[in-house]
């Protein structure tokens, strides 16, 4: 039985010798990384159900629209599959919201995991569908990925225990402390999805932002351009995660200061969240308590129930 945690609808644990689907709702990939990934689940103790139609590609996708969410319905409505990660990132998974079945989503919840351009999955499953998910690493980050991304995954997905997650480098940028729901991913996914019936809304939210190979004015822009369309409205704090080759850190950070220098809510950034080595998985959907001054992110409720 999958209970509900504050009206969320709340995945069951996943159990040694489960079966995990893996899906590509964006861009194609490496085989080979894939395949380590595959090994990696594997010794984990989980089973992978790795579908023909996962190695398909269209241009820089892999595979059609259709195609690439039926993937996603189809795993979601196959009750042997406990859990569904995603192959890899990229681009496309915005291309696949009109193809979702989200009303399969809402009858059979379980764990969804991903991140990058998988937020826009995130997300909307979260919001639309109110489902606990995941934004953590995929199969293919995993061949590459660190023991503390592993431990933290399996913890997160595993354990049916409160989460408290601390950054090895955390840093203030805005003291104090709040709670809401956790919520974000992929900065420039989610202002892409700015002016579609999918926008978010972050209103008493504690929000979760990082990005990859964007220039310094860009993360200004998508920042101003959230907040111009109220997307911030409300926001209840802000964790920084991961900018991997986005230039200079603390320049990023300043950037962070000065859109937000007129709201009261805490700032803390130098989580390993994102894309690296080191990839902390963290629930989304849930709500939790930031206190920027301790650097600590200490969520109310666990991210998963025990299996009936």
């Amino acid at each position: 039985m999958n209970v509900q945690t504050t009206q969320m609808r709340v995945p069951a644990a996943l159990k040694p010798g489960d079966t995990i689907g893996v899906v590509a709702p964006a861009g194609h990939f490496d085989r080979e990384k894939l395949e380590k990934g595959v090994t990696v689940l594997e010794k984990m103790g989980f089973q992978v159900h790795v579908p023909d139609g996962l190695f398909e590609k269209q241009d820089y996708l892999a595979g059609p629209d259709t195609h690439r969410a039926e993937l996603v319905n189809t795993f979601f409505r196959d009750r042997k599959v406990k859990a569904i990660i995603c192959a890899r990132g990229g681009f496309g998974s915005i291309r696949t919201l009109s193809h979702i079945d989200f009303d399969i989503v809402r009858k059979q919840p379980k764990i969804f995991i991903g991140f990058s351009d998988i937020s826009a999955l995130l997300s909307v499953f979260t919001s639309t569908c109110h489902l606990v998910c995941f934004h953590g690493p995929m199969v293919t980050t995993l061949a590459d990925s660190d023991q503390g991304s592993r431990d933290a995954m399996i913890q997160a997905l595993t354990s049916g225990k409160k989460l408290k997650i601390t950054p090895r480098n955390g840093l203030t940028l805005k003291s104090g402390t709040a709670a809401g729901k956790v919520s974000g991913g992929n900065l420039t996914t989610l202002c892409h999805l700015v002016g579609t019936p999918f926008e978010p809304s972050f209103k008493d939210h504690i929000l979760i932002l990082e990005d990859i190979d964007e220039a310094r004015y860009k993360i200004d822009r998508m920042l101003i351009q959230m907040k111009l369309a109220g997307c911030f409205d409300g926001l209840a704090g802000l964790v920084m995660g991961a900018f991997k080759n986005c230039g200079n850190i603390e320049a990023i950070y300043k950037v962070v200061e000065r859109v937000f220098r007129e709201d009261d809510f805490p700032i803390l950034a130098g989580y390993d969240i994102g894309h690296g080595r080191r990839n902390t998985t963290l629930p989304l959907g849930l709500r939790a308590t930031l206190d920027a001054d301790s650097h600590m992110l200490l969520y109310h409720s666990p991210a998963t129930c025990k299996h009936s």
